[in-house]
């Protein structure tokens, strides 16, 4: 038994290393340029890929997203007229993935945004604050992927810009451009 006990130890130590090492490996799966696929919805960001490297535990992904949103202004009367290019919005959303769900430090994954916030408090960009501003889309220009694994341990941030603001639909490969670290 005395014998056991520090090969036991041993083991246990080396697949703590390793789990450890695995989950500072992390990165997209696809090779050296790997990118996110993202999709517009109007109002939300979808980032989809496939993580890779990751050790043992929950994951959680998070996406946040910067846009230029449209806006309508509409007074009491229902008189509608279009928004006075409101600032730069910024929207978030995560997606939680159990360990249960990793196979071989594999996991794909698909995190979505939330909506803005809509009508816009004050209406700061209509004739007065009597009117009523609400956002009807949303054109991406940059979006952020962090992973933690597990949550509040960071493993991976991707960082993604848009050369031209997004539009409804897939968003084309070729105006999105990523860095890993």
């Amino acid at each position: 038994m005395r014998k056991v006990l520090p090969f036991l130890a041993a083991i246990g130590l080396t697949l703590a290393l390793t789990s450890t090492a695995l989950a500072n490996n992390v990165h997209l799966k696809g090779g050296p340029g790997a990118e996110p696929a993202f999709t517009d919805s109007g109002l939300t960001l979808t980032a989809a890929g496939e993580l890779a490297g990751l050790g043992f535990g929950d994951v959680l992904v998070n996406l946040s997203a910067v846009a230029n949103p449209t806006s309508t202004c509409t007074n009491n009367g229902g008189t509608q007229a279009a928004g006075q290019n409101p600032a730069p919005v910024t929207v978030t959303g995560s997606e939680s993935i159990p360990a249960s769900q990793l196979k071989n430090g594999n996991t794909p994954f698909s995190v979505t945004t939330n909506s803005p916030t809509t009508p816009i408090a004050g209406a700061p960009d209509c004739p007065n604050p009597n009117w009523t501003e609400d956002i009807t889309d949303m054109a991406f220009t940059s979006a952020v992927i962090t992973v933690d694994q597990p949550a509040g341990t960071l493993v991976l941030t991707v960082t993604c810009t848009f050369s031209s603001p997004t539009t409804n639909g897939a968003v084309a490969a070729g105006i999105v451009s990523c860095t890993s670290s």
